[in-house]
């Protein structure tokens, strides 16, 4: 079995950058991707899409065919549609593709698993027509599809994003419900001082909002109620908004309050986390290059914590140096030479991130819904469930799966986990920190027995 320098999980733009930075030094990379194709989910299908939607995705879009040319350039083995589902100490990682499960070994390991949109559990939330708003973006970068009647819901700059390219397709959202409150904002200014070392970032945002203002799409600040209407499948969206109710009927309801960093990978590695308050979720403990705690383990991109896209790029080279000079083929100044730029850049794009957090916070009805809301959907645990879990004396998210399963289905908890932790938080009066989080154990991802009978392995020594 060959030994790799470095083992790259994910091929969005932390680990494009990273195995093409790696290769460039010398070192042996494979990098393995769920994807048919490279991008990740915020350059998905890039190379495929970018001539065909390009003008309605837009130039931050298409600029991930850099990326992905680079990643071609590179000489790094790029495997698509590996689905990992184990990472072994040492590093021995198994994975499926085609029908059949393999493995391979490397010194370094970089986790580039990318971020998850953070559930929006609100009445209604399961019915048919009711996705997140990632979800509908998706349908629009690989299938051309664009979601008819649509109100987006929740808060977040991604929102604007995603109405923005909806009017530029021609099928502007029918409104924008958003949740953050002028108060929120006013919290935020406080931090304007290092928004503005972000300014491209105002700057985008600013046109996004006058793109969705001169289509006239209405928008609703600061909603709270908020519940989706339907039988068979989503009819209206309801909330109230300045002591008013409101509802709007509709076919499709997106779903977005931010987005949270994949820890199962590193979980399951048992990497130390720590609460983050203000993005309102675990984040692994990292050094400057993106390493853990466990040797030869490091973390980039949105799963070290949320950044997007650009400080996720700058993330992965980082890390890269610092794996080439560990493996030897960088020195020290080196390397701190080589890093210095990105580190600079890292920092100043990552200013901007505590206004965006305040200014657009998580709708806190959703972190810990009403008892009838379910939280796991795998398993249909509702939240009042969780709160029953508590009130018989469960203190954590793993003592629930003796309880009622959640997160115990195909998603392994990656969707429910962080609802568990601030469910029982509240019922048991404790802080997250002191809750946890779900306790991570391989498969991370369902595999099956056939898989496993077709697993390949290498060839006996001849010597034994």
């Amino acid at each position: 079995m060959q030994q790799n320098d470095l083992i790259v999980i994910g091929a969005g733009p932390a680990g494009m950058a990273a195995a093409t930075e790696a290769t460039s030094h010398g070192l042996t990379v494979t990098l393995l991707d769920e994807q048919p194709r490279a991008g990740g989910q915020i350059y998905r299908d890039v190379d495929r899409v970018a001539d065909k939607r390009g003008d309605i995705l837009g130039k931050d879009f298409t600029y991930g065919r850099t990326l992905t040319g680079g990643l071609r350039a590179s000489g790094t083995t790029h495997l698509t549609g590996a689905m990992v589902w184990s990472i072994e100490d040492g590093f021995r990682v198994s994975f499926t593709k085609d029908g059949r499960a393999a493995q391979i070994t490397g010194s370094h390991i970089l986790l580039a698993t990318g971020a998850l949109e953070r559930p929006m559990p609100v009445p209604g939330w399961t019915l048919p027509g009711v996705m997140t708003a990632g979800a509908g973006q998706i349908l629009l970068k690989q299938s051309g599809v664009l979601a008819r009647r649509a109100v987006l819901v929740g808060s977040g700059p991604l929102l604007y994003l995603i109405a923005a390219q909806m009017v530029r397709a021609g099928t502007p959202p029918m409104a924008l419900v958003e949740t953050q409150t002028r108060g929120d904002m006013a919290r935020a200014m406080r931090d304007i001082g290092g928004a503005m070392r972000g300014w491209p970032y105002l700057v985008k945002g600013v046109r996004m909002l006058a793109t969705i203002i001169r289509a006239r799409v209405p928008r609703y600040v600061g909603a709270t109620d908020i519940a989706i209407e339907g039988r068979a499948q989503a009819e209206a969206v309801t909330f109230n908004v300045a002591g008013r109710a409101k509802r709007i009927a509709c076919d499709t309801v997106l779903l977005h309050h931010g987005v949270v960093p994949n820890t199962q990978a590193a979980r399951s590695l048992d990497v130390p986390h720590r609460w983050d308050d203000g993005q309102q979720c675990f984040v692994p403990e990292l050094d400057t290059w993106g390493g853990t705690g466990v040797d030869g383990l490091f973390i980039a991109g949105d799963g070290a914590g949320i950044g997007g896209a650009k400080v996720a790029e700058m993330a992965g080279r980082i890390a890269a140096i610092r794996i080439a000079e560990a493996v030897g083929r960088l020195t020290v100044q080196q390397r701190d030479a080589r890093a210095a730029p990105l580190l600079r850049s890292r920092a100043s794009d990552n200013a901007i991130r505590p206004f965006l957090d305040k200014a657009y916070p998580a709708y806190q009805p959703a972190l810990t819904p009403e008892d009838a809301t379910i939280v796991c959907r795998c398993e249909e645990v509702t939240a009042g469930d969780i709160r029953r879990y508590a009130g018989l004396g469960c203190l954590g998210p793993n003592q629930t799966k003796a309880f009622g399963r959640p997160g115990m289905g195909p998603c392994q908890g990656r969707y429910c986990g962080l609802t568990v932790t601030a469910l029982l938080a509240e019922a048991n009066a404790q802080t997250p920190e002191q809750t946890g989080y779900y306790r991570i154990r391989p498969p991370l991802k369902p595999v099956t027995l056939g898989e496993l009978a077709m697993m390949d392995t290498p060839e006996p020594d001849a010597a034994e």
